[in-house]
């Protein structure tokens, strides 16, 4: 199983912005994280994560997290480099 990097725009609905969503996500998968940019309001939280861990995990997680409600979508490496 190979072991990877992949940037990720996540985009928190209104009722989960106060909830550990991202602590559950790392106590439940084998994943690490960096955080390249995070916003939160009353209304949505959106934050760009850059994970790090077995390919199959990470995309696991990913499958967990739109489960979830939250939306995810890729990242450019220009964009998580800015």
């Amino acid at each position: 199983m190979s072991s990877g990097k992949r940037a990720l725009y996540l985009i928190f609905p209104q009722e989960l912005i106060r909830e550990p969503v991202i602590y559950r996500l790392c106590k439940k998968f084998d994943v690490a994280f960096s955080i390249r940019r995070a916003k939160v309001t009353e209304k949505v939280g959106e934050m760009v994560l850059e994970f790090t861990g077995k390919e199959a995990v990470i995309e696991k997680a990913v499958s967990w997290l739109k489960k979830k409600g939250i939306r995810v979508e890729p990242v450019t490496r220009d964009a998580v480099e800015s």
